[in-house]
């Protein structure tokens, strides 16, 4: 009986980690309310100076060139990464994602 409680406290503990770790990280895979953020985004891409067409951008990232994604802009951050270091290992992707989150600011980020 005693086992039981201590896998309780043990989850509970895990939990009140992550909701603290995901107020002060930027990733917020693991916390208790991903979607708390509306992320509008733009996409641009070249690669050896010339620019992909939405269609080819969507293919390669799996996702529309614009749009909303409702949690951290880092979501959209990782995909451009980990689809960059797997299509252009070489570096020749120059990668522009302008971004305003919860109707704010715009923001641009850049990859490399």
């Amino acid at each position: 009986m005693k086992w039981r409680y201590a896998i309780g406290l043990a989850l509970l503990a895990l939990q009140a980690v992550a909701i603290v770790r995901a107020r002060f990280a930027e990733d917020r895979y693991f916390c208790w309310a991903p979607f708390d953020q509306q992320t509008q985004y733009e996409i641009g891409v070249t690669i050896g100076g010339e620019g992909l067409t939405e269609f080819q951008i969507q293919r390669r990232y799996r996702r529309p060139f614009e749009g909303v994604d409702n949690r951290s802009a880092n979501h959209i951050f990782d995909i451009i990464r980990r689809a960059e270091r797997k299509l252009e290992p070489a570096g020749r992707s120059r990668v522009t994602v302008v971004y305003s989150v919860n109707g704010g600011q715009e923001q641009v980020w850049n990859y490399p």
